[in-house]
């Protein structure tokens, strides 16, 4: 029986001949350069310490996937991943969407699981802890507060949050053009509201009609869309001091890189908000960072978990716009790897161009189940290995690994038993994440909202309402003035409506998202 010929699945038991084939293999992995390790060489039931499993840093711009089924061990493959990069002086972004990660700031548990893993896969291990900063959205959670203005976030990313369709995105995109041009600076939410209500006035209404005006109708989708963003709580996402990505790209006095994990266990219910945020953290590097090529190691890994959560119901825009932030990003030094449980979670078009890959099991226990194996299956390079097989019956912590090699090939497939991570395998205590934030340089810069003067203030919309008549003596007034027409008969705003060409009416520069080019 020859190499070529098919050999059975690792842990199959069966003989085979697994000293050549396992050879073929472990030659794939044999980089000089740096490289983080993975783990050992899974073959004919064996795990193969003499046969380490590698991907090169420098490849690590190229992209990547960790996927799998639920409990199979992805969370401890981004742990390893992310030790090894701060190790290397490598700033690494991660999400956190069962807060547990945050153990990564704290040396792991030496224990008989531990030592029996690291025996198995010819590891020396040895406990240890990672510089790490810990963030949460609008400081709902236990992390500095990572805030966006709404002129920031781009009206592409919002259009997403907002289940607009394509015809009301357009809308969107021209309510924040007309802001942009008038110097109307949309802080919050409360500023979007306002300008739209002018926008629908019969004195504002004139202001679009050359670019194809906002219908009354596609407005009130806007606005009822906003209302019920805001009263889910989205209201503390967005506003001042806006947060810099340029923070996420530090490292510690000792060259490690930092280690940014973002807390969202608070968020779990607003899955869309959280993963289009992070494409805004994302979007925001990409405009901001310099183009520098392929170099020795990447400036920043960036792990989006739930990544299927980002392509559910996406315009074809706004997918095109992730294809290309994503190609375009890798010559900027940021290496991007999206963690979902199947391929099929990504569109075609980027998983093309996820270079580095870490599968974990899969389960085929209904039809569905069994498309989304034979679709997986597809995606790998022709293999020694009966994949459908073998991703069924991988443990947890095993993984069908496949990388780019130093020359840009890719390298066989190999099932592969991961190493242990490091760190603490699990949450830490809320006190102690707590002081890490307060203790953090960060936390002085964010901690504090701050409402300056914006689109909502300059539009005479905080002019206060005639007071509610008092119990006993009478409804309200019917002819209280709305939004609309505290708006509409602010002086300040009929001054503004003409000062287009001013200083103020500079348009600001968008990029691929729409999200505003701020000046650091």
């Amino acid at each position: 029986m020859s190499d070529s010929e098919s050999v059975p699945p690792a842990g199959s038991g069966k003989s085979a001949v697994p000293t050549a084939g396992a050879r073929e293999i472990a030659s794939g992995y044999a980089f000089t350069g740096p490289a983080l390790d993975l783990g050992a060489l899974l073959w004919d039931g064996r795990c193969r310490p003499d046969a380490p499993v590698r991907v090169p840093l420098s490849v690590l711009n190229r992209h990547g996937l960790v996927a799998g089924a639920t409990g199979t061990g992805k969370t401890k493959t981004l742990q390893l991943l992310a030790e090894q990069l701060s190790e290397r002086g490598v700033p690494v972004f991660l999400a956190d969407m069962k807060g547990d990660l945050s153990g990564i700031a704290r040396p792991g548990r030496d224990d008989d699981r531990v030592r029996g893993r690291a025996g198995e896969v010819g590891q020396e291990w040895s406990p240890a802890g990672f510089p790490a900063e810990f963030l949460a959205l609008g400081g709902i959670g236990h992390g500095i507060p990572v805030r966006a203005t709404i002129t920031s976030f781009g009206p592409v990313l919002l259009a997403k949050v907002l289940r607009l369709n394509q015809t009301q995105e357009q809308s969107l995109g021209l309510i924040f053009h007309y802001a942009d041009t008038k110097g109307l600076e949309l802080i919050d939410l409360k500023d979007l509201r306002a300008v739209v209500a002018f926008l629908t006035s019969d004195e504002g209404r004139a202001e679009l009609k050359d670019i194809g005006g906002l219908s009354g109708a596609t407005a009130g989708v806007i606005l009822r869309s906003l209302t019920a963003f805001e009263a889910q709580g989205a209201a503390e996402f967005f506003g001042e001091p806006e947060f810099d990505t340029a923070d996420l790209l530090r490292t510690a006095p000792d060259g490690r890189g930092t280690v940014s994990v973002l807390e969202l266990p608070a968020v779990q219910d607003k899955p869309l908000l959280f993963s289009t945020f992070l494409m805004w953290l994302l979007a925001d590097l990409f405009h901001d960072l310099p183009e520098i090529g392929d170099t020795g190691r990447p400036k920043l890994v960036f792990f989006f978990d739930e990544a299927h959560l980002l392509f559910q119901d996406a315009s074809r825009a706004f997918l095109e716009a992730i294809t290309r932030t994503v190609r375009l990003i890798r010559s900027k030094g940021v290496g991007v790897f999206f963690v979902t449980q199947t391929p099929k979670d990504v569109p075609g078009d980027v998983l093309g161009q996820l270079g580095n890959r870490v599968q974990h099991a899969l389960r085929a226990y209904t039809p569905d189940d069994h498309k989304a194996l034979r679709a997986t299956v597809q995606t790998f390079p022709r293999s020694a290995y009966d994949l459908e097989e073998l991703l069924t019956g991988l443990g947890t912590g095993e993984a069908v690994v496949t990388v780019l090699g130093e020359t840009g090939a890719p390298t066989p497939v190999a099932a592969t038993r991961l190493r242990a991570p490091r760190s603490l395998m699990g949450p830490v205590d809320t006190a102690e994440l707590d002081g890490a934030v307060r203790g953090s340089p960060l936390y002085g810069r964010y901690a504090q909202a701050v409402d300056r003067e914006s689109a909502y203030e300059r539009l005479g919309a905080d002019r206060p309402r005639e007071p509610a008549a008092a119990p006993g003596r009478g409804a309200a007034r019917e002819d209280e003035p709305s939004l609309v027409e505290q708006v509409v008969n602010s002086g300040v705003f009929k001054s503004l409506a003409r000062s287009v060409g001013t200083q103020l009416g500079r348009e600001i520069t968008r990029s691929l998202f729409g999200t505003a080019r701020r000046r650091r």
